[in-house]
Formats: structure tokens, sequence, C-alpha cells
């Protein structure tokens, strides 16, 4: 029986897998022409298992003859310097597999003494590649193990060199070349070089633009769920299960894979009915926002230690700011590379999908709520905030929120403040939010751009949505202009009922509450 995998290499024999063959295809495009190209994506994105995919399918054809290596684990020493790492690269060929099969390993073990340094190294290869009749594809696994090293950079100048004359048949080389990791190599030349004048010199801009999606998009999903069903005899609607499962995840191969392992695993051996539910992947999604994992502990790492980025995404997740998609702005960029944000279709940025929205607002929120701007903490009333139907009570909550607000805020000139208006009560409204539906629901916030400056947070509890707005009071025709945005926006969520926060350092804290249109407006 196979199972779900979400460590190391993807076996079709072994695991479920999504049936990836039309980004093989894209990519096989990308090596049949000669492009030398970088597979960089996040942290388990299927980078290692697409490297292995490609190996099988160049097998099939005899004209090729891939090699596949990998930089993990390697150690520093064949980058002290070039005379280690020439010899350790041939010995490192010589010992692959596919070489070994041929019968060609010896070629490059021959070399090996004679290699000291660059030089000789290109001299060697061009050699030995012209006495075999086949296009040598060289894939190297985890080259982010490697960026702190000058000698990385001089092998990749000497491949780039090698693949220039190669074209006016001055020299040798391999067909192709296809480096995988979580940087691009413009990166990896960044952290070594970070002077201004030497940042944007990468010795690989013969590399072709790597496009191919490698998110699982929902058809995608439903291949694995077929195959699944078909091998189990475990029922379920493949058409919901997928759109829901892409929903949570936005096509991320690791979280795709662990909330169907889940499930599989840890759900169905505790009861006797075997189907999937759509209730079931949201309860898998609450467990795992939860946890720890490999995932979400590399991206605590990478917050903690960047304080640019820590307090980008902070500004991002918490509503502060909307940014555009610039990858340019390096925060932006690393933001990116570490699958944290993506594009949307008017190149703004967003949260790469609800986990990661979710679990990043539990991340800064902890930060932040032992120890608020103001050293005040928000105590809940104690009042149900659950009605006798087990319904959010949205009403009670602004409410009890409100409350709480004029009591702990409303004698300080603090609460008067743009800056205060503009994210510390955002963030404290979040704060309150969250421990009456962890656990139950979800919280997703939606930066409206204009003068409105709008932060919606769309709450999802049980099969129930609320919209609430959150917003700066800038008079009274913007108020009714945003009670008409609001209620348009209520509309294309399909709910009957909106909520407004307003928030005014004009009106002298008071504290109302009105009702319009079918909006509760709670001012403070």
């Amino acid at each position: 029986m196979r199972l779900f995998n979400i460590t190391g290499t993807c076996i079709r024999e072994k695991h479920y897998m999504v049936d990836t063959s039309q980004k093989i295809k894209q990519i096989m495009k990308m090596i049949e022409r000669g492009n030398y190209f970088v597979i960089n994506r996040p942290r388990q994105y299927g980078k290692t298992t697409t490297l292995s995919l490609l190996e099988k399918e160049l097998l099939k054809d005899k004209e090729y003859l891939p090699i596949r290596l990998s930089f993990e684990g390697i150690g520093n020493a064949p980058f002290r310097s070039d005379e280690d790492f020439g010899p350790k690269f041939l010995s490192y060929i010589g010992d692959d597999r596919n070489v070994q099969k041929y019968g060609f390993s010896n070629l490059f073990y021959d070399k090996i003494e004679v290699v000291t340094n660059f030089d000789k190294l290109s001299r060697a290869l061009a050699d030995i590649i012209s006495k075999i009749d086949k296009k040598l594809v060289l894939m190297i696994d985890e080259v982010d193990k490697s960026s702190n090293n000058d000698i990385f950079i001089y092998f990749l100048g000497m491949l780039r060199n090698k693949f220039l004359n190669a074209l006016e048949d001055k020299d040798y080389t391999f067909h192709s070349v296809i480096l995988a990791g979580v940087h691009d190599i413009k990166n990896l030349k960044l952290k070594i070089r970070p002077e201004s004048e030497k940042k944007f010199n990468s010795p690989w801009n013969i590399a072709m633009d790597f496009k191919v999606d490698m998110s699982f998009n929902q058809n995608e999903i439903k291949t694995m769920l077929l195959d699944y069903t078909q091998e189990t005899g475990n029922p379920m609607d493949i058409e919901a299960i997928s759109e829901r499962l892409h929903f949570w995840t936005s096509g991320y191969p690791f979280l795709v894979s662990k909330l169907c392992k889940m499930l599989d695993e840890d759900f169905l051996p505790l009861r006797d009915n075997k189907e999937w539910s759509v209730t079931d992947i949201d309860k898998a999604v609450y467990i795992l926002t939860g946890e720890k994992n490999t995932l979400f502990d590399d991206m605590g790492k990478n917050l903690e230690n960047n304080k640019g980025l820590y307090d980008f995404m902070e500004s991002v997740i918490l509503g502060y700011n909307q940014y555009p998609f610039e990858r340019l702005n390096s925060n932006v960029d690393i933001a990116y590379l570490y699958g944290l944000i993506v594009s949307t279709e008017d190149k703004k940025i967003s949260i790469h999908n609800k986990i990661f929205e979710e679990k990043l607002t539990s991340y800064f929120l902890s930060k932040n709520e032992m120890s608020n701007p103001n050293g005040k903490h928000l105590y809940h009333i104690n009042v149900p905030y659950l009605k006798k139907n087990g319904r959010l009570d949205m009403d009670i909550v602004l409410l009890k929120f409100q409350e709480t607000i004029k009591e702990k805020y409303s004698n300080d000139d603090l609460l008067k403040s743009d800056e205060f208006l503009e994210k510390d009560l955002r963030l404290l409204f979040l704060m309150f939010l969250k421990p009456i539906i962890n656990g139950i629901g979800f919280s997703f916030k939606e930066v409206q751009t204009g003068a409105e400056k709008r932060l919606d947070v769309i709450v999802v509890f049980k099969d129930e949505k609320f919209v609430v707005e959150l917003k700066l009071w800038r008079g009274e025709i913007a108020h009714q202009n945003g009670i008409k945005q609001l209620k348009s926006y209520m509309k294309a969520e399909s709910v009957k009922k909106g909520y407004m926060l307003i928030m005014s350092k004009n009106r002298d804290k008071e504290f109302f509450v009105e009702k319009t249109n079918g909006i509760l407006c709670v001012y403070i």
C-alpha cells in the first residue's frame, strides 16, 4: 500500500503523487533546447522530486545521459580551493549511477590526479565529454548549501565560459545544466559580494528564466485523489475535496500532501466510515496550524534572522499597508523566494495561502499580545460569544471589543493618534478576536486601497462567514461611499449582514453604535 509522502523524494511506486507530467514536458523542452536554468522554489516545493522525474524521463531517450548530484551534506572540504573542488567534482560524477551504468566512470576518475585548478578542470571536462556520444545533462540539487563559497561562484563562471565557447564550437560542455535551490543565482552572489557595485554581477547570466508553475492546481490534485480512491476504495467527492485542498493551500505541494496524509493516517483509522469530507479537511487545517513542522520552523527562522523581512511581513499580515509586488525591493524578493507571498492579478502582494496566513497571524499576535504598544492587555470579559445554537454572535464580539477599548484606552491620548488608529487598534482587534474563534474558526485579512484605508477581516466560523471592515473616519461623504463599497463586497461574499469597526479621533472619545442598511457600525 502506498503512502502520502512529505519528506524527501516522492516515488510513484511508493507514494501517492500528483500527475505533474505537463510540468515535466515544459522542463524537457528547455533541456532539449540546451538551456541552462535554475529551479529556485521555496522549501518543500517538490524540487528534488522534479529532478528525479526529469532523470527518469531523460533515461527513456538514449540520446541523453543525466547526471544528478546534490551539494547537501558534502561539507566544506570541496570548497576550500579550486584544487580541492576539481577532483571532488569529477569523483562525484564518476560515482553517479547513470555514468557507471554506461561505463563512463573511468573517464572521470582518470582525470582526478591531473586537475589542480579550474582551467585544468575545464580542459578535463572538454576531453571527457568529447569522448561520450551522448548529451550530458548536469543536475545539481541543494545549491544553497554552497552559497557562501567563492569557489562555487568560480565554478559557475567556468560553466558559463564553456557554454559560450561551445556555442561557437570552441569547446565541449554539458548539453544542459539545471541547478535547484531556494535562492536564484543572483541571490547567491549577493550573499558573497554584498557591496553595491558587485551586487548583481552574477556569473550565471546565461541562464534562462524558469517560469514553470510548480504549485498544484485543482485538476492536478484530483489526479492524486483519484489514484488514492482507486487503490484504497475509500470514497470521497473528488471535486469538492480537491477544491477545498486548493482553497487552503493554493497548491503548495507540502501542504497538499500533509493534509492528505493526516486524513489517511490520523483520521480514518479512528472511525468505521472511511469517506473523506470537506469538514475533515478543515479539521486537519485546525490541527496543522497549531503544530510544529520543518516548513513552519523554516518560516520562523527566516523571520527571526532578518529584521527587515520580519517588519515587512508583520506589516503585510496585520494589514498596515498594501504593497506593490516589486521584486527589486529586497524584502519583497526574499519573501517571495521563501514562499511567503505571491503577486495578485493587479500586481499587489498577497500571502501565498490561507494556512500561511493563519500561521503568520498567530505568530505575530503571539509576539505582540504579551506586550502590546501601550503595555496593556486585552482580558476578555466573561461573556458568551456563541448563540444557543453554537453559532458565533458577531454583534456581541464587536460590542464587547468596543467596551474593552473604552475601558482601557478612553483616557489615553494615544487613542487619538493616527499611528494608533492605523496600526495598533487593528492589532488589538485581531488579538481580541483570535481566542474567540480559535480552534473553530479562521480570520482572513484583505486590505482595500483608496482614501478609506480599509482593512476587511473575513471571519469563517463553522459554516458561516462574517465581513468586518476596519477603517478610519474620513467624514460623512467618505463614510456613505464606504457603506456602498461594503454592501457590494457583502454581495460578492454572499452574506446578508455586514460590520464596520470605525476608528475616529475626531469624535472625541465618542463610543456608540448605529445600524444602517443591514450594517452594524461600531464607533471607537
